[in-house]
């Protein structure tokens, strides 16, 4: 389940990709190319240039071109559920939660040719990511990892909407998905049904806190399926502080598990 923390994991994994001629594109899955890409625009866009820099939005990847010096088009790469960054045969993150632990070729939706032999790939069981030209990064919010005080209060802690919707709302923060907002709402001790207008500021602090700190564990410890909480997320499991069990809901679309001993719907 790719988050924030698995695109930034894949970010420096497509570093390798960096600096190296492109001769060739593989579009094995043309259903995979978005927002109007063809195979033909791609490639027209892509084969001759060179990849000079490896940029995250939060869960969108960028791969910025350049051909002799000119800045060329930018690649977007979604990786919805299942998807993994594959460069010369070398995965970037080596276990992805909820997905196929296979490495099968056959799941290859895109590839990207080097001069030298060496190649980038997108490789997705489940077919839930894409890959478009020159994306809207516009259209997604400010990064989970460089969110402020003012922004987390403007952008995210208004309205009558739960707050784990909210977090999950990629226009107004982006990066957050379904394992990072509830390990950050459990450790900020918030319950996640509460309106995102609710919180007062010392709460909103804490937020910002913890999520600053899971962000951090989640990179330390390699991918959003490290968290305390994680084990957990089956019927009947069980909070890891004080074996309450868990509460497990539907918010904002999503399985949503909470302690309601320690994250009080009253705050």
């Amino acid at each position: 389940m790719p988050e924030g923390v698995e695109i930034e994991i894949y970010r420096i994994g497509a570093e390798a990709a960096l600096d190296r001629e492109i001769v060739s594109v593989e579009t094995p899955d043309e259903w995979f190319l978005k927002d109007g890409a063809t195979p033909e625009s791609v490639r027209d866009a892509l084969v001759g240039e060179r990849f000079v820099a490896a940029r995250r939005r939060g869960k969108l990847l960028i791969l910025d071109a350049a051909k002799d010096g000119e800045p060329g088009p930018r690649l977007g790469l979604r990786f919805g559920m299942t998807g993994r960054l594959i460069v010369d045969d070398e995965a970037a993150i080596g276990y992805l939660e909820y997905s196929s632990q296979r490495n099968d070729p056959a799941w290859d939706r895109f590839v990207v040719h080097f001069a030298d032999g060496g190649d980038l790939r997108l490789r997705d069981p489940r077919r839930l990511g894409g890959v478009a030209l020159d994306p809207d990064e516009d259209a997604l919010g400010v990064d989970a990892f460089e969110i402020k005080p003012k922004q987390l209060r403007d952008r995210v802690l208004v309205g009558e909407v739960a707050l784990k919707a909210r977090l999950l709302d990629q226009s107004r923060v982006a990066g957050i998905g379904n394992l990072i907002a509830d390990e950050t709402m459990w450790r900020a001790k918030i319950d996640p049904g509460r309106p995102a207008g609710s919180l007062d500021d010392r709460e909103a602090g804490r937020l910002l806190r913890a999520l600053r700190r899971v962000l951090a564990d989640f990179m330390r410890d390699g991918g959003s399926h490290t968290g305390r909480l994680q084990d957990q997320r089956v019927r009947g499991g069980r909070c890891p502080i004080c074996r309450t069990e868990l509460d497990r809901r539907e918010i904002g679309g999503r399985t949503t598990f909470s302690c309601p001993r320690h994250q009080p719907i009253s705050g």
